[in-house]
């Protein structure tokens, strides 16, 4: 049981603060290469309950990261490090925001699928994937869980 805590706090924290760094960065870099807008750290409310876009995104990557750290260890060979963590965000996460979420909210799967999104959200989150990757192993060397 403390071991599955363990991950669940590590998950969270490694795919929330993900979020907060390499998801945005992503974006600001696709921003940059691209010539695309994107609002970071965009403070919006998010409906129903009026929290700031962020803080939504930061809760879901958190969510994502709990299912990743229990998920990717798992995988077989190279699939259960860094490589693992890139993939599980760049293709799993990708296919249920487009074909799941994107639909729960009225939208379009895929949003259309239009350029840059089609190409920039699945990078990104592979991004924000090695940036969990990251952050794990950042988190269970400082608290010395193994």
């Amino acid at each position: 049981m403390r071991d599955a805590v363990r991950t669940v706090v590590v998950g969270f924290l490694a795919g929330a603060l993900s979020v907060l760094v390499f998801h945005q960065l992503g974006f600001w870099l696709s921003s940059k290469l691209l010539n695309a807008t994107f609002t970071l750290y965009n403070m919006r409310p998010v409906p129903p309950w009026g929290v700031p876009t962020i803080v939504s995104l930061a809760f879901w990557g958190g969510l994502w990261g709990v299912l990743a750290a229990f998920v990717v260890p798992r995988l077989p060979g190279a699939l259960s490090g860094v490589l693992g963590w890139i993939l599980f965000a760049a293709i799993v996460v990708t296919l249920v925001n487009w074909f799941v979420v994107l639909p729960i909210k009225g939208q379009a799967a895929g949003n259309g699928f239009r350029l840059p999104g089609v190409v920039v959200v699945p990078i990104v989150y592979g991004i924000w994937g090695f940036g969990m990757w990251v952050f794990t192993r950042l988190l269970r060397t400082t608290l010395n869980w193994r």
